[in-house]
């Protein structure tokens, strides 16, 4: 006796078959997608770890160049001071006598 599959068992065979395929792409789709995410995510974050870096080194260079403003405001002050300052009087020196 030969055995013979129904058309109605051909039929559960080849929707079966369809479900699974359909189920196994769609999960490779998703998997593509959630890493796509995931790299993008990373990417951004990488962009906005640079950023506050760029951000800090800015801020950094802005408060050396007020502290260097400050030591030559405070250098030209003392030239002033300098240049203003009267000559000192030479003061002879007492005489020996050897005698």
């Amino acid at each position: 006796m030969k055995d013979r599959l129904s058309k109605y068992e051909i039929r559960k065979d080849v929707v079966q078959e369809s479900v699974e395929a359909v189920a196994s792409t769609v999960g490779e789709v998703t998997n593509i997608i959630v890493n796509a995410v995931k790299d993008v995510s990373t990417s951004i974050g990488g962009l906005a770890t640079d950023a506050f870096a760029i951000r800090d080194g800015a801020r950094r260079a802005r408060a050396q160049m007020a502290t260097d403003a400050d030591v030559d405001e405070v250098d030209e002050a003392v030239d002033e001071a300098v240049d203003e300052a009267p000559e000192p009087n030479p003061v002879p020196a007492p005489e020996s006598n050897p005698e």
